[in-house]
């Protein structure tokens, strides 16, 4: 284990002098960590309550559907799956909000949400394609349908595709899905646009990949469409549609919270498996690809976070009534509620235990004793510019940190919102002034990666020192 106090050994007088460029003479004052009180993991919540929101959200019914292996030579589709899941889970939530029948809901704040959010969402759908032009293992496996090969002529019973033709013989086949709810979408008159607007977005985010998706957009390019309703099944996740509780609370946010955490947990699964893939990935000595996987685990917490905001749109008095049927309320002043989902807490725990990769990256043991040397190693490696693919990867590992903390503080503060800071503060109504709420931990704790931090606080001071504060001045004012 690293030994987390090296820090304050590290800016005492008896510094090793290992490396001819930083002396014993540079002295960096490194802040020491802050030292938070006795508070139990955040990590964890009570089995009941875990229990009860798998139960709300029908994750058992939900994980059959994600872990059901039907492609066994599609290595991607543990991976994309739930993501095509959350997708489709988007456009009925579309559906739900535009059919809402009370005056005061906020329908074109939520459509212009919920628009983003299904951009956000193909865009990372794109990006796990566009890994299978990249990886030649899973080239070609994916189960996909090409009616190029037809030359343009249709079965008769294929009504769910459209031929045209461009530029003299070039024949062009769009291919919808049969099951998909986003279709009906581009036929209703309130969801026309935005319909018109996701299939659009399909076309251009789907330009890199050596598939489409087969949800009716134009493909232009001609390539050949996903099997969607094979590998998504929308008859499957829509039956999927109703809390347990449906028939005994007539609250319409039931649907909105019940919609927005279905969407929550199918990308918690993606990202579980995205995690899998970077460990694997780095133990292979894969540098570049998992470097690549960070920056996608990265941006699945941005849009986790993204997801949360949906509850600000919520309305207050709904919401809190809800809440009170549903008996959501801590079981003791330090449970999150964030972690009832155990597939958050889980996510969170695996993206922060990335930080045990980093001595097998830059090549080097953990000094028993506590010494410098991961931290000299990473100055090594950012000075010398010779492995470009493992700084790519220790920069992703730090993103995902910085991603993951973002989410949390982001989440706090939508607590504070929609519940009251009383709630954000673990129901605390006194506090001492040096205790810390069961959330804030999360987001506070000292850095994950103190041997890059440190590298690159005595990088920056050997860089000042070197110039001398001659460095332009144009940048003093």
């Amino acid at each position: 284990m690293v030994d987390l106090d090296w820090k304050a050994k590290m800016v005492s007088s008896d510094i090793p002098n290992k490396s001819p460029k930083l002396s014993n003479k540079l002295q960096v004052s490194i802040p020491t960590p802050f030292r938070f009180s006795n508070i139990s993991s955040p990590l964890s919540t009570s089995a009941s309550a875990s229990s009860a929101y798998d139960y709300y959200l029908r994750l058992p019914e939900l994980r059959k559907l994600w872990e059901t292996k039907e492609f066994p030579a599609w290595q991607n589709e543990r991976v994309l799956k739930p993501a095509l899941h959350a997708l489709e889970i988007t456009f009925r939530f579309i559906s739900i909000v535009l059919s809402d029948p009370r005056s005061y809901s906020n329908r074109r704040e939520w459509k212009r949400r919920l628009e983003s959010l299904t951009t956000s969402q193909i865009e990372l759908i794109a990006m796990l394609c566009e890994e299978e032009n990249e990886d030649k293992t899973a080239a070609g496996t994916a189960p996909i349908v090409d009616l190029t090969s037809s030359n343009g002529v249709l079965a008769r019973e294929s009504s769910s595709a459209e031929v045209w033709k461009l530029h003299g013989e070039t024949t062009v086949v769009s291919r919808t899905s049969k099951d998909s709810l986003l279709p009906r979408l581009a036929t209703w008159q309130k969801s026309e646009d935005a319909a018109q607007k996701i299939l659009y977005t399909i076309e251009c985010e789907m330009r890199r990949c050596p598939y489409t998706l087969g949800l009716g957009e134009p493909n232009l390019s001609g390539k050949p469409s996903l099997d969607y309703d094979a590998v998504c099944k929308p008859n499957d996740i829509h039956a999927l549609k109703r809390s347990p509780y449906d028939h005994c609370i007539e609250n319409h946010e039931n649907a909105t919270l019940f919609t927005t955490h279905q969407i929550l947990e199918s990308w918690i699964q993606t990202a579980k498996q995205v995690l899998k893939r970077i460990a694997s990935r780095i133990d292979a000595e894969i540098f570049e690809t998992a470097a690549s996987d960070c920056y996608l685990m990265e941006r699945i917490w941005k849009l986790l976070a993204e997801i949360e905001d949906l509850h600000l749109l919520m309305d207050p008095d709904d919401f809190l009534h809800l809440k009170s049927q549903l008996l959501i309320k801590p079981v003791n002043e330090t449970e999150a509620f964030c972690f009832r989902s155990k597939g958050l807490a889980e996510i969170t725990k695996i993206s922060k235990e990335l930080k045990h990769k980093v001595p097998f990256i830059l090549g080097v043991e953990v000094d028993p004793k506590g010494g410098p040397r991961i931290q000299e190693a990473a100055m090594r490696l950012y000075s010398e510019k010779q492995e470009g693919n493992k700084v790519f990867l220790v920069q992703a590992l730090q993103a995902i940190e910085g991603a993951l903390k973002r989410f949390f503080y982001g989440y706090k503060q939508v607590l504070v919102v929609v519940m009251g800071s009383l709630e954000a503060k673990g129901n605390r109504v006194v506090a001492g002034s040096g205790s810390v709420d069961w959330l804030s931990q999360v987001f506070l704790e000292p850095t994950y990666f103190p041997s890059l931090d440190a590298a690159k606080t005595f990088l920056g001071e050997f860089w000042n020192r070197e110039l001398g504060g001659s460095g332009l001045t144009r940048w003093k004012n």
